[in-house]
């Protein structure tokens, strides 16, 4: 307003003018406090989720740490998390146009990007536990049902086991060495290997269109198979590069809602170097660095979930295996005790060579149905992931009034 517009004002009016833009004031303050309470609130209460959730994954005894149920668990909670992240984003999205929390959320989305190649090795990972899981049934259909145990059916589960190592072994020159010793099975390691290698090869070009969505036209990753060049050691290593706690000034400049973006990154790095650690894929490592501070509840129960599974992984039984996930350790230990007792097995079968055999048969049937029960739903929720991540990137760079495509 002009000042010559006060000239003919009394001291009256004055003072009531005063009054309305100091109360007016007064009223933005209110506003703006009640406002950062809310958001307080808001971003306290998404940290507790976080921490309880992930409490609970952390209660789980080591028997069941890295099952495909508590790896389930597991996806289900990022899933959650996300949801509530894509929620606080949509709540407050001025802020998220406004620098530094723009470059904070881009970064964010371009960073789970790198996760989608690993949702579709995991994928190709998943398939090859199924074929692992098809051999372990052969072994079921040879010695589950038989009232005797004849020399041919053993045999053909034993081929079968054979086939399961070789598989399960990475080292060409041991898996070679391995097929050799049972020749007399009629194993060929060269046959083996072509014969997968063409299945997979297969089964991977039909799933594509299958797991195809019109959403993900702007992407590179449109199938669930990756290059033979690919590393999810070097891909763990690129999600986690420069994630650090935000710094006050950052906290204070978007809010607080660096906070959130922080812990997503930390979360979504969590979750691919988890999946990696329990599932077959190509060039795994576990060597990844957590930069979360321990002060953070949230924190605590994570950390404490990644030294679980670094000890697990340096157990001497599990050292430079394909893949942490119980059931494989299960699959491993079923073709080891039926190897041992095949060296000392002759026909016909002993009273007791033949209870050890039905033992072990109990056990490839244990595992085979957690297989039957937990490989699709795994699948499933890895799909949704992908998907999810994809979904969340594309409303958040909209949101910024960026193309959607990955460049």
């Amino acid at each position: 307003m002009p000042a010559t517009d006060y000239q003919g004002s009394s001291p009256s009016s004055l003072t009531h003018l005063g009054r309305s833009i100091l109360s007016l004031r007064r009223e933005q303050v209110h506003s703006i406090s009640m406002e950062g309470s809310s958001m307080e609130a808001e971003l306290e209460s998404f940290q507790q989720h976080i921490t309880d959730r992930f409490s609970e994954l952390s209660s789980f005894g080591n028997d069941d740490l890295l099952s495909l149920s508590w790896i389930g668990k597991l996806l289900d909670c990022f899933l959650c998390c996300q949801e509530e992240f894509r929620a606080i984003l949509q709540i407050h999205r001025t802020q998220v146009l406004r620098p530094p929390f723009d470059r904070m959320v881009s970064d964010y989305f371009e960073r789970s990007v790198k996760a989608l190649d690993v949702c579709n090795a995991i994928r190709d990972g998943i398939e090859q536990i199924r074929q692992w899981q098809k051999l372990l049934e052969i072994v079921l259909c040879a010695l589950g049902h038989q009232r005797s145990i004849a020399e041919g059916q053993f045999r053909r589960a034993k081929k079968a086991l054979v086939d399961l190592v070789v598989g399960m072994l990475d080292d060409k020159d041991s898996s070679a060495s391995l097929a050799h010793r049972n020749r007399s099975f009629g194993r060929s390691s060269g046959g083996s290997r072509d014969h997968h290698h063409n299945h997979s090869h297969g089964h991977s070009h039909s799933n594509n269109a299958n797991y195809h969505h019109r959403s993900l036209g702007h992407f590179r990753s449109l199938s669930w198979s990756v290059s033979r060049t690919w590393s999810a050691a070097r891909q763990l290593q690129a999600i986690g590069n420069n994630i650090y706690p935000p710094k006050a000034h950052d906290i204070v400049a978007s809010g607080g809602l660096a906070m959130p973006v922080f812990i997503m990154n930390s979360l979504l790095l969590f979750v691919m170097w988890a999946l990696v650690a329990a599932i077959p894929c190509q060039d795994r490592g576990l060597n990844v660095h957590f930069t979360i501070p321990r002060s953070f509840s949230w924190a605590v129960s994570l950390l404490s979930l990644h030294e679980r599974i670094m000890e697990e992984s340096r157990k001497r039984e599990r050292r430079n295996k394909c893949g942490l996930l119980k059931e494989i350790h299960q699959i491993e230990k079923c073709a080891r005790l039926m190897n041992e007792l095949a060296d000392s097995v002759h026909f016909p079968l002993t009273e007791e060579k033949e209870r050890e055999v039905r033992l072990i048969v109990q056990e490839v049937s244990k595992v085979c149905d957690a297989l039957k029960d937990g490989l699709y739903p795994l699948e499933r929720q890895v799909r949704e992931v992908f998907h999810r991540i994809v979904r969340s990137r594309t409303e958040g760079l909209d949101s910024l009034g960026r193309p959607c495509y990955a460049e």
